[in-house]
């Protein structure tokens, strides 16, 4: 891995913006924010541009917004469809873009203009067929933007590991949206027809394919957090047992597929993390929900228990999540009682510790 500290992409005039871009917008009743994010496409200093709207069966405005903006500019394109759901809505834009690169934009989030002459340019600069950048995270009025400017250059499957091992300062990541794809990486990886949390293992096989990864510190995607009726609001349900945990699965057999059997427990040890945070989080759920998914989330546990001595030996593993893992196994209230403990009394007493060092240190 090779680390640019602060990296300024060169620009590239529109007369050399010689590959052509489609940018794939599946839209779903997003009426309300649907204007904004196709504006910020329309206004990219990328100008080789196909914009590529699927209306995928909205029941509001959202359809007709589209034809309307089309009209406005020739570069978009607007599929009218039958919903199907995200993935579906994906796989049609795919089947129409006419780009030399591809990338994914949600209809309720927006780019900021130079975001695809950075990452055109960055994969021109080191020659890869994959370029990831940072994201702002939108609440309301609130932007969380954690940018530092460098420039991260992955070879073979580094940037798979990073993934894999979630480190925070790289914000890589499942979501399709903060990536541009070149056209023959893809391939004929296609998106999970009628599943949720659909990017889980898409991602993970572009980046054990790409061979060369470039990862750009800066935060020009903005993703917007918790809008009502969006998939990731909509807390702990169903769908993680029906589409979420059979995702991971799929997702450690292609590392085992692949040979990466050191990669597969890595993602098995974040795994359990997922599970166990899961079970705390569904304190907060109506008592028959928080019975029967707590229930659910035991018996997954425990069908692993001979595994996790080894799982939890792999890299990046931490001694007190296995801490926890074992008093969970051994009884789910003590767990819940000493989570409970730390959140109350250990997590503040450690920051007010902290608090009081770097005041005596200034």
């Amino acid at each position: 891995m090779r680390k640019i500290e602060q990296f300024e992409p060169l620009p590239v005039q529109e007369g050399g913006q010689r590959e052509r871009l489609s940018v794939i917008v599946a839209v779903y009743n997003i009426e309300d924010y649907l204007e904004r994010c196709v504006r910020s496409l329309m206004r990219q200093t990328w100008k080789n541009l196909q914009i590529i709207l699927v209306n995928d069966g909205s029941t509001d405005a959202s359809g007709t917004l589209c034809d309307a903006l089309a009209g406005e500019d020739a570069r978009i394109l607007v599929v009218h469809k039958e919903n199907g759901g995200l993935s579906d809505a994906r796989n049609a834009g795919i089947e129409r873009a006419e780009g030399d690169y591809l990338a994914f934009v949600d209809g309720d989030d927006w780019v900021d203009e130079g975001m695809y002459e950075n990452m055109l340019s960055a994969l021109r600069q080191f020659d890869a067929p994959l370029c990831v950048c940072r994201y702002k995270q939108i609440r309301g009025k609130q932007i969380e933007d954690a940018s530092t400017g460098a420039a991260l250059v992955f070879e073979g499957e580094e940037a798979l590991e990073c993934f894999l091992l979630e480190e925070d300062e790289v914000a890589i990541q499942n979501a399709a949206w903060n990536k541009l794809y070149k056209r023959e990486l893809m391939g004929e990886l296609r998106f999970p027809v009628g599943k949720y949390y659909e990017d889980i293992v898409y991602t993970t096989k572009l980046l054990a394919r790409a061979g060369r990864t470039v990862y750009l510190d800066q935060a020009w995607y903005n993703y917007v957090l918790e809008r009502d009726g969006s998939i990731m609001g909509e807390g702990i349900g169903e769908r993680i047992f029906t589409d979420q945990i059979p995702a991971y699965e799929e997702k450690e057999a292609f590392l085992r597929s692949i040979g990466r059997t050191d990669l597969a427990d890595v993602h098995r040890y974040f795994f359990y993390k997922r599970m166990l945070l899961y079970y705390t989080a569904l304190g907060k759920a109506a008592p028959e929900k928080r019975r029967c998914f707590r229930k659910r989330i035991r018996q997954r546990l425990l069908r692993d228990r001979k595994e996790m001595d080894r799982v939890y030996d792999c890299r990046g593993a931490k001694a007190q999540e296995k801490r926890k893992m074992k008093i969970f196994l051994f009884s789910p209230r003590i767990y819940l009682w000493v989570i409970w403990m730390n959140d109350r009394y250990v997590v503040p007493m450690k920051q007010r510790i902290r608090r009081s060092v770097k005041k005596t240190r200034s």
